[in-house]
């Protein structure tokens, strides 16, 4: 097991070399400058290119990606653009809001999806059915900024429940969770009910059902645990892509995470914080797809028997 972890930790290295490249290529070869938007459209030509001089823009490619590379090997990320704070700092200081706002929006999506799935499956062609698939194709293409733009003008702005924007508390959350697991659920949904509905047409549920076991035990020991694996790869994919992907959401409902700090960074050309979140985001990611795998050993005894324990 521990070597497993131990090649896995390793194949990240490269995937992260390969990111980092193509993020600084994208944001060195975009047009504008650093310093031209922190200075103004107004501000002299000298004052610009000294600048950008101080910030190293202006170097070579290849020696400014060496040089932040070798940097960032050594766990210095540099120093933002923007604010002169430590990338290190400013995520570390802005991550746990995105961190809340992601494992939230997964449990309000899990709490919706796998009992949705189990009871399609199990009264497929129903009408319950029907109505549930209809409603999960709906939000699955329904775009997420604009599904928060709905919740607001209703819970914030006619009902006055919710607040609109901010992290200071518990209910600040929720219309942000709620948006992107309205979004998820629908896919969560979708893929519970099709695992549900291979694994009750085995030959080992219609054998327990002929020995008399009661329906809700052949449901939940025996056909929702096996087809749970696909379900928890959904969900933990679902989760990494949570933590990178509530940019627009953040910026919709105006909270101080992670989302709202790497676009405003792209905005301001901050090649350091661009590459620190991203950096970051990426290896985050990687671990998520980790404890996944690693679950998969609660679920299926064989995988267990695989790495030396004992079912």
């Amino acid at each position: 097991m521990a070597r497993y972890v131990l090649k896995r930790l390793l194949m990240t290295v490269p995937v992260l070399m390969g990111i980092s490249l193509i993020i600084f290529t994208v944001m060195s070869l975009s047009p504008g400058s650093p310093a031209r938007l922190f200075l103004g459209e107004r501000a002299e030509e000298s004052a610009v290119h000294e600048l950008n001089e101080k910030l190293g823009f202006n170097d070579p490619f290849m020696i400014k990606y060496l040089r932040y590379m070798s940097r960032a090997a050594r766990g210095d990320f540099g120093l933002s653009y923007k604010t002169k704070l430590p990338v290190v700092k400013e995520i570390l200081t802005r991550f746990p809001t995105t961190a809340k706002l992601a494992l939230l929006a997964m449990l309000i999506s899990s709490a919706l999806s796998i009992p949705l799935g189990v009871l399609c499956a199990i009264k497929q062609y129903s009408a319950f059915d029907s109505a549930i698939m209809v409603l999960a194709l709906i939000f699955v293409a329904m775009p997420a900024f604009w599904l928060g733009l709905l919740l607001i003008l209703l819970f914030s702005l006619h009902l006055g429940w919710l607040p609109v924007a901010g992290a200071e508390s518990w209910r600040h959350f929720i219309l942000p969770a709620a948006t992107l697991a309205l979004v998820n659920v629908a896919v969560d949904l979708r893929m519970t009910r099709s695992t549900m509905l291979e694994v009750i047409r085995q030959d080992y549920i219609r054998t327990a059902r002929a020995k008399g076991v009661p329906e809700r035990r052949i449901i939940v020991r025996h056909a929702l645990r096996n087809a749970m694996m696909p379900v928890v790869t959904s969900i933990g994919i679902n989760l990494g892509m949570l933590l990178g992907g509530t940019i627009v959401t953040e910026a919709v409902f105006g909270m101080p995470g992670l989302g709202s700090l790497l676009l405003s960074s792209i905005r301001m050309k901050d090649i350091p914080m661009v590459m620190g979140c991203v950096l970051f985001l990426s290896f985050t990611f990687s671990l998520v797809t980790l404890a996944v795998d690693l679950s998969y050993g609660f679920f299926d005894p064989r995988i267990r028997v695989a790495y030396g324990r004992k079912p």
